[in-house]
């Protein structure tokens, strides 16, 4: 398949012409002409590498009334997404090699997006014994991102092992930092806030005691740590004094820790419980700049749905999480591309470039240049829509953004040359 792409602003430089053509980037030009190709006008659109995602809940297999992984797919391809990671967390947990390759050929079967499986460091998600690591990592999937998201590897030593482990295979043990003995019943930020609305505080201190843990424990065994869905300032400046001192360690943040705030708990509506919880806007203010200043080093969705009966109910009594896929390029637009906190250039390296090095995915996050994958999106950033949750691919509805307007849309996303979304609306 031929596709010529006129117009388009790579990286939101000057207006050039793209050609797609055998799965790759086969010239970049002005004024191309190509007899027989698929034309698409991209006049005003910016082109990006496709997105990648490190943290995405696709629920299946066990939780299909949630989502699926063709429907979490199209949701991301929607998003502009041409990869996204598959958490653990399913029923039965993906803690072998054959779970993984399922979810794996489910990914390949639906052909939307690159779905790659990340494997859970214990078996059960139950912090207790390893999982088989090396056996995902030597299966199908190619397993490279090892999480328990949703429970912390909470022992020392069975962390300092699982990094340990995965230097084997060049694999990075990503951590959800949160120390259970302080999050006990917890169900928002902690502060006056949650005192005054009758929750139970959530500290900041649960997540930076994990980190500041981690962060030494990976310098000792010399091994990679990636830092889950970061949430506080204290976070930003301890990543911060562990990347001066060489540790190998990333971390990713997610678009509603970017723009929503505590304040939003004052209504009850459980659309915005989630963990980590939302926190303060001086939480939010540092979080854009480590963003903006490389000390988080990825955008990440944590793509998080929900059955109705999961979510509408009291706020104690609901599942944490939040939709993301299809609002996230949208919501670092406004977040921070705006605000001048970021450009273009910027966007493409905290969502398609470090994100594919840190899962150490081949053919994504490359530059939009002759021979390279061609997976990529076009934005149209003068767009602005109001969000539906009724609208969106996914299964479920849960996004805190529902009557809010944001900008930007994603018009085109391009799968090694194929469009998987054209005028704004899935191919498949």
């Amino acid at each position: 398949m031929t596709t010529l792409i006129k117009g388009a602003r790579v990286l939101g430089g000057e207006p050039a012409d793209l050609l797609l053509k055998d799965g790759r980037v086969a010239a970049v030009g002005g004024r191309l002409s190509v007899p027989g190709a698929t034309v698409v006008d991209a006049d005003g659109l910016v082109a990006l590498p496709g997105l990648v995602d490190l943290h995405t809940h696709l629920r299946e297999p066990g939780r299909e009334d949630a989502e699926t992984v063709e429907t979490g797919s199209r949701a991301a391809a929607l998003g502009g997404f041409t990869a996204v990671h598959a958490m653990a967390n399913t029923d039965p947990v993906a803690d072998t090699a054959g779970v993984v390759e399922q979810v794996w050929r489910l990914g390949q079967e639906a052909g939307l997006v690159d779905v790659v499986p990340v494997g859970a460091v214990t078996v059960g998600l139950r912090g207790e014994r390893l999982a088989e690591l090396g056996a995902m990592a030597d299966s199908a999937a190619r397993v490279r991102v090892f999480s328990d998201d949703g429970h912390c590897v909470a022992d020392p030593a069975l962390m300092r092992r699982a990094l340990e482990y995965v230097k084997a295979f060049d694999g990075v043990v990503a951590q959800h930092a949160e120390e259970p003995r302080l999050t006990v019943g917890a169900q928002m930020n902690e502060g006056d806030r949650s005192a005054r609305l009758g929750l139970t505080g959530w500290p900041a201190a649960a997540e930076e005691a994990v980190i500041a843990r981690d962060v030494l424990l990976a310098q000792h065994v010399g091994a990679r740590l990636h830092v889950c869905h970061v949430s506080t300032a204290g976070s930003v400046e301890l990543l911060r004094w562990a990347k001066s001192r060489g540790v190998q360690v990333t971390a990713e943040v997610t678009p509603h820790h970017l723009l929503l705030t505590e304040a939003c708990a004052e209504s009850y509506d459980p659309v915005f419980k989630v963990n980590p919880p939302l926190r303060t806007d001086e939480d939010v203010h540092a979080l854009r700049a480590g963003l903006a200043d490389g000390t988080i080093d990825a955008v990440a969705t944590d793509h998080a749905p929900h059955a109705v009966e999961d979510k509408e109910s009291e706020w104690a009594q609901a599942r944490p999480g939040m939709l993301g896929l299809e609002q996230a390029l949208s919501v670092v637009l406004e977040a921070l591309v705006e605000p001048g906190l970021l450009d273009w250039a910027g966007v493409a390296d905290r969502m398609s470039v470090r994100p594919a090095a840190i899962g150490r995915l081949d053919g994504h996050g490359r530059p939009l240049a002759p021979g390279e994958p061609a997976n990529l999106l076009l934005l149209d950033p003068a767009a602005r829509a109001t969000v539906d949750p009724a609208a969106l691919a996914s299964r479920s509805r849960n996004s805190p953004y529902a009557g809010r307007e944001l900008p930007g849309r994603v018009v085109a996303t391009f799968l090694r040359g194929e469009a998987t979304v054209l005028d704004g609306k899935a191919v498949k």
